[in-house]
């Protein structure tokens, strides 16, 4: 889905859609490569007050070393990055920022939307904290993430309607609240 049909529809998410700030992508990590770049964009935004949308990754048509190297055309299967991965990374990320001794400005209770499938018959939405969206089970791809920023009480008043555990919901919330 195009950047410009997923910001169409955050209207779906009643976040506002001029309160978001840099979309970034968030991409499978390897075992030899962990890139961290996008969180600091997402700590900037959530900084200045600001949603951050996160396309997450998708592999279609990825060739094995092996196969490249070998000239075979044989490709590994398609993989979707789903809003359970790319939450676990943030939080492995946020777990080493403390080790390095930062502060992280999101945290495993930043209230997060888990998006899946946007604009079909089927979507998915589901808000919680980040520890509650690297369990929820949103189903088939194609899935996003919004970390929030500031809310309006309109904006949480609505994601309440999605939210996975009400109760955490309205406690974590109240953090980050215009």
């Amino acid at each position: 889905m195009s950047n410009g049909k997923e910001n169409d529809n955050n209207q779906n998410q009643h976040c506002k859609l001029y309160n978001f700030g840099e979309t970034v992508s968030i991409v499978f990590w390897t075992d030899t490569w962990k890139p961290e770049s996008f969180f600091d964009k997402i700590e900037k935004n959530r900084q200045n007050g600001m949603h951050t949308l996160c396309l997450l990754d998708i592999k279609v048509k990825e060739q094995s070393l092996e196969n490249l190297m070998k000239g075979r055309k044989i490709y590994e299967p398609p993989r979707y990055m789903s809003v359970n991965q790319a939450a676990e990374q943030l939080l492995a990320i946020i777990q080493n920022r403390r080790l390095q001794g930062e502060n992280p400005e999101i945290t495993e209770n930043t209230i997060c939307v888990g998006l899946a499938r946007v604009g079909a018959l089927d979507e998915k939405i589901a808000s919680g904290t980040l520890q509650q969206m690297s369990t929820v089970e949103l189903g088939a791809p194609l899935h996003s993430l919004i970390v929030t920023g500031t809310m309006h009480p309109l904006e949480l008043e609505m994601l309440k309607l999605f939210s996975v555990d009400s109760s955490s919901f309205e406690t974590n919330a109240c953090q980050r609240t215009t």
